[in-house]
């Protein structure tokens, strides 16, 4: 009897040990938004140049995704980092914390959000507000007395000196940061919380910040064209009177044909995101799965991989990102090291 359970004790191992082998990885994977996808792919080839790891696997998808991929559990079936172009909110963090992951957030850089379209159609001369109230899905009624379906047609409905063309724009799916950062910063703040009549009447429904007004037409004024930003660049190629929303570094890879939006006097342009005169713009950032960085081979080497090439004579400067000052260059080089776990009261700051 003895004998026997010792044999089964020997299997059993042997079969959590081939189990474990077969499960697990050696490259690190990652998932996540379409924008911060080029920049991590940059940097995950530069890592596969050194003999000792595998080049890691870059996945896009959302910063949702990359955000809910990183905390839906521990073990190599899951990603090891979630790539994002919105910081992690209280009920993506309480979902990690629910499957007992711990995260470091590590932000790497900034991104302008752009508006653009071909250079055979009528740039965009246009200020966040009017911008917002071309896009929202509803706008005060002409007396001002309640919200409707947003009514506009043209961008010259909004003002004559706009492009007298159909308001037709492709942007990213509720999964994207860039179209959620877009949603606050333009819909949100730029218009329902500077319009007297809009800011009044989301009072009177009870949302004081202006928070439904995030949501975006779904009458073909604007449509979703995936996570691809590619996709919505190969889109305004192919016709001119429609607009794109995408990060700033996809206008950069193709300003040969694509020409940005001005947005309340102040053009695109990578030192005016860097300045913070361009008001569209965001942080971009990666989570990190501590359980994983000793298991899965790479994950140190790739986060210092990011410090080699983020400065502003680096790769990524060169290929559209906007640098961090040195300051905060210097604090997310620190993180990488000590690694402080993710916690609700740092969602606060």
């Amino acid at each position: 009897m003895t004998v026997r359970l010792s044999l089964l004790a020997v299997i059993s191992v042997a079969l959590s040990t081939l189990s474990t082998s077969a499960i697990s990885r050696d490259f690190v994977s990652l998932k996540g938004s379409s924008t911060v996808f080029p920049f991590a792919t940059i940097v995950a080839e530069q890592l596969g140049k050194n003999p000792k790891f595998k080049t890691p696997v870059v996945e896009s998808g959302g910063s949702s995704v990359g955000k809910k991929g990183v905390c839906d559990g521990t073990g190599t079936k899951f990603v090891d980092i979630g790539n994002a172009s919105s910081r992690m909110k209280k009920k993506e963090l309480a979902f990690c914390q629910d499957n007992g992951v711990k995260v470091t957030e590590i932000k790497v850089g900034y991104d302008g959000i752009v508006v653009a379209n071909s250079k055979k159609g009528t740039k965009l001369n246009i200020t966040r507000g009017d911008l917002g109230m071309a896009l929202t899905a509803e706008v005060p009624s002409k007396d001002g007395k309640s919200f409707v379906p947003n009514y506009y047609k043209k961008w010259s409905d909004i003002k004559p000196l706009l492009p007298d063309v159909p308001i037709r724009v492709y942007g990213p799916p509720t999964t994207s940061g860039t179209r959620a950062s877009f949603a606050e910063m333009i819909n949100q703040k730029g218009y329902c919380g500077k319009d007297p009549v809009a800011k009044k009447l989301s009072k009177a429904r009870g949302d004081k910040k202006g928070k439904k007004c995030r949501a975006m037409r779904t009458d073909g004024a604007y449509v979703e064209a995936g996570e691809q930003d590619n996709l919505i660049v190969q889109k305004l190629k192919e016709d001119p009177t429609a607009y794109g929303i995408f990060g700033f570094s996809y206008l950069d890879q193709n300003s040969d044909t694509l020409q940005g939006a001005v947005l309340d006097d102040v053009g695109p342009t990578f030192s005016d995101i860097a300045s913070g005169k361009y008001k569209a713009s965001r942080a971009l950032y990666f989570y990190v799965k501590h359980s994983h960085i000793d298991v899965v081979p790479g994950i140190k080497d790739y986060m210092i991989e990011w410090t080699k090439h983020w400065g502003p004579d680096g790769i990524l400067a060169d290929n559209g990102m906007i640098p961090m000052g040195s300051d905060e260059q210097a604090k997310y080089k620190k993180a990488m090291s000590d690694l402080p776990v993710l916690a609700m009261e740092d969602l606060k700051k």
